[in-house]
């Protein structure tokens, strides 16, 4: 694995990742496109100048191969078998704790019929004309890359059965592949035997490759620790905030605390003669809040030193043109609309509501209110930047790798081959580093400094200046029949715009979500509140706060229609089907009777427990969640249990599916119990967790994950798995102590835990 390369003196590794960086990165190409070599780079590739084999990065049709000194075989960029047998794969995602630094390699292990405890994975090199893809958000990691990476591994096996049967001189289809062997009858040969035989080889048409089916899967869909796990917990460098380079120094950089504002002048000479400062400036930015908003930068030797020099920073700052926003006189307005909407947007219109309502044996008719969220990662922004030799380099936490390179090169007036990135693992994200601000103003300091700099964010500003889940308001108005049946839903949904014209990021909610195509008289609009506090997403975007509306108001209809929440929640979905949109409707209905029957539904509880039920569609993910709460005379709340049922197609790593289940469980919890965001005067109200209480391990409840293995495409599970949290907690809070919730967080409601 570490022979050296010898006229380079580089190991067979460095010698991949200097190649990959030498390739052209200026578009993300299709996966397996064929890549043109010229003579000394298919040297260097194939390791005929002396040393270890690297092939070329596609598997198309015309991709090289060549047998090197050290025998490796490398069909393609993500993987490499050494002749002992090693198998390295490179996992090409950010590591954000959604466990895909394993979930990638299992995927392309299965297909090459690997023995697992012969894999070491490393991290990617970051570029996207080679590996693709290389951002996590959406849950969109496995669902994009399966193919990819299934493939991958394909040709690979495919390869080491061609180099056995040439070698046995009998029929390829008759070898098989298991546990890094290939085996014809009593004939077997290991995969580090075969590679330089198979790296001679032509590299077949990674389209043309045999998928497995997935009865025939070894690997995928048992239990699999983390590759990271035992760095993790043992405190290895492996976090962007983690990082340290030779003459490495510390930068703090300070935005004006209302969104908008600039600096008029500040004491930076003051600033500059405090112990360990190195330098302080203004930075004017270019006005972007996803890049580099004008702030004070101070540079020192360690991050006590910046620390300490932030806090004496003076800046009189520039408000004129900066945010005035204020949560109070907002939800004053909604409540206002609520009752005498204007400037609304009909989004959809299915059937005659008007008839239904007025037909109807029984009408419900609620407020619903959610507040702006922060997404609080553990670890704040960071990002190491080091400016050199003309490029600009990073070791950063990103979640979106592929599309910083094209956000710091704006930013910083370069083009995007002078930026490098080097991806680190990621200590939460949660849809807060999608967008790459952090790393832009660190590109920016490192420009005007002779020496690397990591930029530390604050707990504070990481509150301060986040990318919020924005708030809302629904009015709504509910139908049902003398038989019990729905026949009619109003939802008038009040959020907010940015530019007037079109939601803010996370604030929209499309026309053909759930429920609105299962019912025949369906009505949404929306009517738009200008705001300048940025927005974003959040774990499982939009739906982590409608599902909470959708379900809870499903509930108040079913109750008013003395229906048991199931049967009406079945019933609503009607026959099986595909909605626009991918809601299957067949599927969500099987998630929802396994969470019932594993829950016990309709058992007989205490006094004081109750039983809540809740379904979402989100992200191609269909999943169902049974709470069982407590509620005694205070209004004490104690979640005893809750069971997850999904269907999320094939799962790839069993440990890592239960963890997003149960990770999604509690901070649904956690969000839906105490957490907001408040803000006066453009400000925002809240700085540390002393004002943003997570809950801690003691609320911590049962979990029960419950999969359905589907032969549907796979997707994430992470967001999936959240929506339905507080809509179930909120269903069973009702059925404890009668108490319906309609605003959150519970605190303002008078509960506690």
């Amino acid at each position: 694995m570490n022979a050296r390369v010898n006229d380079t003196d580089m190991t067979v590794d460095e010698t991949l990742r200097q190649l990959i960086g030498e390739m052209e990165s200026s578009a993300v190409s299709a996966p397996f496109r064929a890549v043109k070599l010229d003579r000394r780079s298919f040297l260097k590739l194939t390791g005929l100048a002396g040393g270890g084999l690297v092939l070329g990065f596609a598997m198309g049709s015309d991709a090289v191969a060549a047998a090197g000194g050290d025998g490796a075989f490398a069909p393609n960029a993500f993987l490499r078998i050494a002749r002992d047998g090693s198998i390295l794969i490179y996992s090409k995602g950010p590591e954000i704790g959604q466990g895909i630094k394993t979930a990638f390699p299992l995927i392309i292990a299965e297909e090459l019929d690997a023995k697992w405890s012969d894999v070491k994975v490393e991290q990617a090199p970051v570029n996207p004309a080679v590996f693709g893809r290389q951002s996590a958000g959406g849950s969109r990691s496995i669902p994009d890359s399966w193919d990819q990476l299934r493939r991958a591994g394909a040709v690979a096996r495919q390869m080491l059965i061609a180099a056995a049967a040439a070698q046995w001189k009998v029929p390829a289809g008759e070898c098989s592949a298991s546990d890094s062997m290939v085996t014809h009858g009593k004939r077997k040969a290991a995969y580090g035997a075969l590679a330089s035989k198979a790296a001679a080889l032509p590299v077949p048409d990674a389209a043309t490759v045999k998928l497995k089916d997935r009865k025939e899967y070894r690997l995928l869909g048992k239990w699999y620790t983390g590759v990271d796990n035992r760095a993790v917990v043992t405190g290895k460098p492996l976090f962007g905030i983690d990082q340290t380079l030779p003459g490495m120094k510390i930068a703090v950089y300070q935005r004006c605390p209302a969104t908008g504002g600039k600096v008029r002048s500040a004491n930076l000479d003051e600033i500059r003669q405090l112990p360990g400062v190195r330098d302080a400036f203004v930075i004017e930015g270019n006005g972007k809040t996803t890049e580099i908003m004008p702030g004070v930068a101070i540079v020192a030797d360690t991050t006590w030193a910046a620390f300490e020099a932030r806090k004496k920073l003076r800046v009189d700052w520039d408000e004129s043109a900066a945010s005035k926003d204020s949560w109070k006189d907002l939800s004053k307005r909604a409540a206002e609309l609520a009752k005498l909407p204007t400037g609304t947007t009909t989004l959809a219109n299915i059937g005659n509501v008007d008839e239904a309502l007025k037909g109807a044996a029984k009408t419900v008719s609620a407020l619903y209110t959610y507040p702006f969220v922060s997404h609080a990662p553990l670890e704040p922004q960071n990002c190491t930047a080091w400016s050199h030799d003309g490029i600009v380099e990073f070791w950063s936490p990103t979640q979106t790798a592929d599309r910083a390179i094209e956000t710091a090169a704006g930013a910083l007036g370069i083009t995007p081959d002078k930026v490098k990135i080097h991806q680190t693992r990621v200590g939460g994200g949660f849809g807060r580093r999608l967008m790459n601000d952090y790393m832009c103003e660190a590109g920016a300091i490192a420009q005007k400094v002779a020496h690397p700099v990591k930029l530390v964010w604050t707990r504070e500003q990481d509150l301060a200046h986040d990318f919020f889940r924005a708030g809302g308001f629904h009015s709504l108005t509910g139908s049902v029949d003398a038989a019990g049946k729905l026949t009619g839903w109003r939802n008038h949904f009040i959020t907010f715009t940015h530019d007037g014209k079109a939601p803010s990021s996370g604030a929209d909610w499309p026309a053909n979500q759930f429920p609105g195509l299962s019912l025949p008289n369906y009505q949404l609009s929306h009517t738009l509140l200008p705001i300048r506090t940025p927005t974003g997403p959040w774990r499982a975007p939009r739906s982590c706060s409608v599902a909470w509306v959708i379900q809870s108001f499903l509930h108040e209809l079913a109750v008013a229609a003395g229906r048991d929440h199931r049967d009406f929640l079945l019933e609503v979905m009607g026959e099986p089907r595909i909605l626009d949109g991918g809601l299957n409707t067949g599927r969500a209905a099987d998630v929802i009777k396994l969470a019932c029957e594993k829950a016990g539904w309709g058992k007989t509880l205490p006094k004081g427990h109750g039983m809540g039920l809740a379904f979402h569609f989100s992200h191609a993910g269909h999943i169902a969640e049974v709470a069982e709460v407590s509620v005694d005379e205070n209004k004490r709340i104690r979640l005893h249990r809750v069971v997850v049922a999904g269907d999320i197609g094939p799962i790839v790593n069993m440990s890592g599916a239960n963890n997003q289940c149960e990770g999604a469980v509690v901070d649904g919890f956690s969000t839906m119990m105490g957490l907001e965001i408040t803000m006066e005067n453009g400000l925002i109200e809240q700085t540390n967790f002393h004002q943003y209480p997570l809950l801690r391990i003691g609320s911590h409840p049962k979990v029960e994950v419950h999969f359905i293995q589907s032969d549907n495409p796979p997707t994430g599970v992470g967001e999936p798995a959240l929506p339905p949290v507080a809509p179930a907690i909120a269903n069973a809070i009702f059925a404890a102590c009668g108490h319906r919730v309609r605003t959150l967080p519970l605190t303002k409601e008078g509960f506690t835990v």
